[in-house]
């Protein structure tokens, strides 16, 4: 059988990024070609990436699941992918699947790399899955409980997630909180309370920050209650970050803790692994009012100059959906 021929966009160098031709090899009986339908672009992390602001002690852990090329680059990255199996075996064929994929328009990877979309679940609201998989590894690493003061510092893609799973907690009070005023109209959506960092209630069992902003992470330290947990959900990348931790940081004793999406929490790494807990996500996304998270959406031959005014404007982009071309036997596809 013939190579078949797909499309990739990759960074080039820092802020810049180019569409290149690929070769594929036909998948083999335990693989799966997936024609992308649309893709995700994390506003966070691949704005770190796109940018060449990876720092050297982090390349190694920061790498995608099939992820080609090193960081700053030329490196193709992604990790947000929803298509349809034009080939592989008969359970899959033509079956809507999520990938940990970069921005490819078709590719081919090992068949347990791939998980069906859950019945109902649009390819559009799909590519949330990843941010899913955060906030609820975030949760595990917080451990929530009923009745908790929650405060969720940063209205992006993950802290409004993280806030909207917590407001379903019973007994909860839960805010979410960021300096964009305009983030109230995606919280009225998901039915969270929202409020500015001044307008922020304080004495909270927890905190979770995601904001990527060292102010906000200051604001968490702020409204911990005595013995409260705050939990550290943005990734700052090369940047240093000052806290006080003078103040009345030691006399509440307060516990400031790292969550990263890249192990599965301690708390339930016994008995999950990575595709339940990615399953989980995507069970979880069966909300139509999860669909006010995406802020907007591009094709994907345009990607080269989208991508830097995304960045560019990045307090704007929540999710933002890469859309892709289909031919007619798979426009339609389920």
């Amino acid at each position: 059988m013939s190579s078949i021929t797909a499309q990739a966009f990759w960074t080039l160098a820092p802020g810049h990024g180019a569409l290149r031709d690929e070769s594929l090899s036909p998948p083999g009986p335990e693989e799966v070609l997936v024609h992308s339908r649309y893709s995700a672009i994390s506003r966070g992390t691949e704005s770190l990436v796109f940018n060449g602001q990876v720092p050297a002690s982090e390349r190694s852990r920061m790498r995608a699941p099939f992820q080609q090329g090193d960081f700053p680059g030329p490196v193709k990255y992604g990790y947000a992918n929803v298509g349809i199996v034009e080939q592989g075996p008969e359970h899959l064929l033509n079956r809507a699947v999520f990938c940990l994929y970069p921005h490819q328009d078709r590719y081919v990877v090992p068949q347990d790399a791939v998980l069906v979309l859950p019945s109902g679940l649009p390819f559009e609201r799909a590519v949330l899955a990843a941010n899913m998989e955060t906030a609820i590894n975030g949760l595990w690493d917080a451990g929530p409980r009923v009745g908790d003061r929650i405060s969720v510092i940063g209205a992006g893609v993950v802290g409004a997630l993280i806030a909207y799973l917590c407001a379903r907690i019973p007994g909860t009070r839960v805010q979410l909180i960021d300096i964009a005023p305009q983030r109230q109209t995606l919280a009225d959506a998901l039915e969270v309370p929202f409020c500015l960092p001044h307008q922020a209630e304080g004495d909270n069992d927890l905190v979770i920050h995601a904001s990527g902003s060292p102010d906000g992470l200051r604001t968490g330290l702020e409204l911990a209650g005595k013995e409260a947990t705050l939990i550290e959900m943005s990734w700052f990348g090369q940047k240093e970050v000052s806290l006080p931790l003078g103040e009345a940081f030691h006399s509440r004793r307060l516990t400031l803790r790292a969550s990263q999406v890249g192990t599965v929490a301690p708390a339930r790494s016994a008995r999950w692994d990575y595709r339940r807990r990615l399953s989980l996500a995507l069970d979880l996304l069966q909300d139509a009012r999860l669909d006010a998270l995406i802020s907007g959406e591009s094709d994907f031959k345009d990607l080269p100059e989208s991508m830097p005014r995304l960045f560019e404007h990045a307090n704007d982009v929540l999710c933002h959906r890469v859309a892709y071309p289909q031919t007619d036997n798979f426009a339609q596809g389920r």
